[in-house]
């Protein structure tokens, strides 16, 4: 492994002390988080019962991101502290019934793909782990092997799938406790006789009473490109094992929409049934599928799936023409779209009517896709959408629920238009830190009336900010994409992920053959060895060096580098360099 050491003496810059105070504060919380959620055993301090099928999801939200924060360098006991947590999110939730043989019993791959994050941040703490990998394994299965999964026809059965197999039939009680939400939200179709536009009562009984019987008719049989979302728990056991067969299935499924999208003259149709006829079960239309065009989210629940798998297969195969998938899909949304006030709006919705609910797209999509290809068209996208000389550079207060609001001045910072961004972002994920430790703090409510997203609305860990600037890469895709970054650390001396203490790191440039990365210790009196990685699973490579390349950083040094990389060039794996 080819070896570098720092020579330039001098203060840590701002940035670096910034970047190591967020993960000491962040490491602090933690504890202190469980200790106030969290009986003895682990279980979220909650009521007894929990029905329906929801919820799950939200269990694991809580701690998600406390495994991808030890392998970015934090506190040494967060992987199993993380561990511990799953496995009791999982009990809790079993007892309350949405959980069978750990894993949702039956749920759509929205909420599937937001809880599976967790799951697949252990796979980059210790690819050796045996309860974790047979997890993986047993997990992937029940779709590319199981009762989920229709060979013949290349579909998955139901949207409503888990490890009871695929729901096609909802019962009264499996929306219980969503019911209030999707009042929020348009009815599913447009001929419920007495439900109105553009909001649906679900929480009155008489018209869930109309919503459910067509819900199981229409939707609950045959495929939907949510189902995509998939492909990365498939992703994920391959990492584990490299198993040919999980790489197949990823290609297989991802071509089977690309048939389905070439049949609907170029347009993801949202629904197909059993047959994998399109709109067989919707009267022939492509639209009005469960989390297709029409409802609850539109054009985000086509496009994230979309995406998510095509990123998957590229990284299994080094083929960026899998990229062509989605490209196509968000390109048909541009054409459509139409300028007002500088502001690109494009529509987020089919009907019956055509399409409709014209707003902005989320800057999440397109560059995304930038970031991930780093190809010319993809950058040349970007000049269509006037709100980035305006709203793109706004470095917004919060974190949203993804942790993932700063994509957008993320990217302009890397233009050379925002070079404050550093600060700023650091500043405003401490700043959040401090307020959700604050509400913690006086959070003296009773358990029992709190709402099952409490938690993950306090969760003190944040992550964009170290994966943006250390590892070159914008935050995951929430629902259910893996991490794709041009970097990953390690600690040479400790031999775990992430980087060494008091090591920070800056990525200020990134073209498709290279990244400029700048290396600090920020201690006076200790040398510190940290290993970089080309890709968060080694599918890059450093030209000239190999997958991996250790850094010597003596005390209060610091180190700027230009990396020459060649792109998806080995298979992705979760293996440590150290064995």
């Amino acid at each position: 492994m080819t070896e570098l050491t720092a020579t330039e003496v001098g203060a840590p810059p701002d940035w670096a002390l910034r970047m190591r105070h967020l993960m000491a504060v962040m490491d602090e919380a933690v504890p202190a988080f469980q200790e106030r959620y969290c009986r003895v055993d682990g279980t979220l301090i909650w009521r007894q019962e929990w029905p329906g099928m929801d919820g799950s999801d939200d269990g694991y939200e809580s701690f998600h991101n406390w495994p991808l924060l030890y392998s970015l360098g934090g506190a040494s006991d967060l992987f199993e502290r993380s561990r511990f947590l799953w496995d009791a999110v999982t009990r809790q939730f079993t007892a309350y019934g949405q959980v069978w043989q750990e894993f949702d019993a039956y749920y759509d791959w929205m909420h599937h793909g937001e809880s599976n994050l967790y799951l697949y941040y252990f796979g980059l703490c210790h690819p050796g782990h045996p309860v974790e990998k047979a997890r993986a394994l047993r997990f992937a299965r029940l779709y590319t092997d199981g009762i989920n999964w229709d060979a013949d026809k290349k579909l998955i059965r139901s949207p409503i799938t888990g490890s009871k197999g695929p729901r096609f039939t909802n019962s009264w009680g499996d929306w219980q406790t969503h019911r209030e939400v999707l009042d929020n939200y348009p009815p599913p179709f447009d001929d419920i006789e007495g439900v109105p536009c553009p909001r649906a009562n679900w929480s009155d009984d008489e018209v869930y009473g109309k919503i459910l019987p067509l819900l199981n008719q229409r939707m609950m049989t045959g495929d939907v490109p949510l189902n995509l979302t998939s492909t990365s728990l498939a992703t994920h056991a391959f990492c584990y094992t490299g198993d040919d067969h999980y790489r197949a299935w990823v290609v297989d499924y991802l071509e089977a929409w690309a048939e389905r999208i070439a049949r609907n003259g170029g347009l993801c149709p949202d629904n197909v049934d059993e047959n994998g006829v399109i709109g067989g079960r919707m009267d022939d239309k492509w639209w009005g599928g469960y989390y297709g065009w029409r409802w609850p989210h539109g054009v985000m629940s086509l496009l994230q799936p979309l995406v998510i798998a095509a990123m998957n297969a590229t990284l299994l195969t080094g083929d960026l023409s899998y990229l062509d998938i989605p490209r196509s899909q968000l390109d048909r949304m541009v054409e459509l779209g139409r300028e007002e006030n500088g502001i690109l709006l494009i529509p987020h919705r089919h009907t019956d009517a055509g399409w409709t609910a014209y707003r902005p797209l989320a800057p999440e999509f397109p560059l995304q896709l930038a970031y991930f290809s780093m190809e010319q068209k993809d950058f040349d996208r970007l000049a269509l959408f006037p709100e980035r000389k305006t709203t793109w550079r706004e470095v917004m207060p919060g974190r949203g629920k993804g942790d993932s609001i700063h994509i957008a001045p993320w990217h302009c910072y890397l233009q050379g238009d925002l070079p404050s961004y550093p600060t700023q972002i650091l500043d405003a994920q401490y700043t959040e830190v401090a307020r959700r430790l604050a509400v913690m703090e006086n959070d003296d409510g009773d358990p029992e009336t709190w709402d099952v997203h409490h938690w993950q609305e306090i969760n003190p860990v944040h992550t964009e900010a170290l994966l943006q600037l250390a590892c070159g890469g914008p935050q995951v895709i929430y629902h259910g994409g893996l991490l794709h970054t041009r970097l990953r650390y390690f600690d040479t001396e400790q031999k775990r992920p992430g980087l060494p203490l008091d090591v920070a790191a800056l990525v200020s440039k990134l073209t498709p053959e290279s990244l400029t990365v700048t290396l600090s210790n920020t201690a006076p009196r200790h040398t510190r060895r940290v290993t970089l990685q080309a890709g968060q699973f080694g599918e890059h490579e450093f030209v000239g060096h190999g997958k991996q390349l250790t850094i010597t950083l003596p005390p209060a040094t610091q180190l700027t580098q230009t990396l020459a990389q060649k792109r998806f060039v080995h298979r992705p794996s979760y293996q440590h360099p150290f064995g």
